[in-house]
């Protein structure tokens, strides 16, 4: 597995720099907040939700810290969470405007439902850039990771696993809301690598990502297919895999299931075996890099040298953008991945639970 995670990391890389390569120079509506600004500038960052660990813990912070180095400590950051309420998260842009934020970054709850807080961002001069969610809209830039090869590299690691008894029952595939375009992509990129070779007995999108709806899902699975039907887990993320992993534990469970974020009950699951894999991304390097296009952007400089990269929406074309690689983590790769970047320490990991599957696995 070790080799086949290095692998994806490598092939991720290699489209990331060949799209960076082929792509023409544009900044986009960059220049729309007027004319050049020095350090004091004052950045919105909006958030959309706190059941997932990533948020608070590594986006907010990691963001906060490039935006103060980018602007030697000057730059004002207000933030707000919108806590899995696209109505909230409205308000939240409209309270940014009323401060005349020189920017915003979004990471929307409701891609579509956003459209109209974008358009009134753009009205108000204010660019906004798209935060790991393509959001509709106006946006002037976008990063995130393939979302794609995300699902592709859960979907292969799944197969993998089950081998020659892929088809010797069913998996039940736990994808995420609805209302997250990103949910989309992860599904689109494991069902182009499942469909055909597995047998889905259940699917569900997991309203608000829960990983209490996603337990529910599971319990009913569980009752409709028969336990001893139930071969694989496809969960999208790493939230919804710890319900799901409580109900298969209730039921006298043990197969394997995917995940992504690399949570740390993620991947603590993943040394006992409870969990097979998760998916890593590099938050940092794709909060580095909003934070660049935030500091650009609202100093009105051009995106040129941060995204020669482009993508587009159903209400926005050719958006500067940067799309960050990302890595199979499993139990071989901990010590490469998780701690090498300092997103965990040992010692946070190997709690005195888990440490004899960390001295097993190597992990240090």
């Amino acid at each position: 597995m070790r080799s086949a995670a290095l692998a994806v990391a490598v092939g991720a890389m290699a489209v990331s720099l060949a799209a960076c390569g082929s792509a023409k120079e544009s900044g986009g509506d960059n220049e729309s907040a007027g004319a050049a600004k020095g350090d004091d500038i004052k950045v919105g960052l909006l958030l959309p939700e706190n059941k997932t660990a990533r948020y608070e813990k590594f986006d907010k912070p990691l963001i906060e810290k490039k935006i103060k180095e980018l602007t030697n400590g000057k730059a004002d950051v207000l933030y707000s969470n919108a806590r899995q309420d696209a109505n909230l998260q409205a308000q939240q842009v409209d309270t940014m405007i009323t401060s005349k934020v020189d920017v915003l970054i979004v990471d929307a709850v409701d891609a579509k439902a956003i459209q109209n807080s974008v358009q009134k961002a753009k009205e108000a001069d204010i660019p906004v850039v798209a935060y790991d969610r393509l959001a509709e809209g106006p946006i002037s830039a976008y990063t995130s990771f393939d979302n794609v090869t995300v699902g592709k590299t859960q979907g292969e690691a799944l197969l993998e696993v089950l081998g020659d008894k892929a088809k010797d029952g069913d998996i039940v595939m736990m994808n995420g809301s609805a209302t997250d375009p990103n949910a989309a992509q992860f599904k689109e990129g494991a069902l182009s690598v499942l469909k055909g070779k597995v047998n889905i007995g259940r699917e569900f999108d997991t309203k608000e990502w829960s990983p209490d709806n996603a337990n529910a899902n599971m319990e009913s699975s569980i009752s409709a297919l028969g336990k001893d039907k139930i071969i694989g887990v496809y969960s999208a993320n790493d939230g919804m895999a710890g319900g799901i992993i409580t109900a298969l534990k209730a039921a006298g469970l043990d197969v394997p299931v995917t995940g992504q974020d690399a949570e740390l009950s993620a991947v603590q699951r993943i040394l006992t075996g409870e969990q097979f894999m998760s998916v890593y991304k590099s938050y940092p390097q794709e909060a580095d890099v909003a934070a660049e296009m935030a500091v650009a952007l609202a100093k009105g400089e051009k995106l040129d040298s941060i995204a020669k990269d482009k993508v587009s929406s159903g209400s926005a074309k050719d958006v500067p953008s940067v799309l960050v690689p990302v890595v199979s983590l499993t139990k071989e790769n901990i010590n490469d991945t998780v701690i090498k970047d300092g997103i965990y320490t040992a010692a946070e990991i190997c709690t005195a639970k888990y440490k004899s599957a960390c001295d097993e696995a190597g992990v240090k």
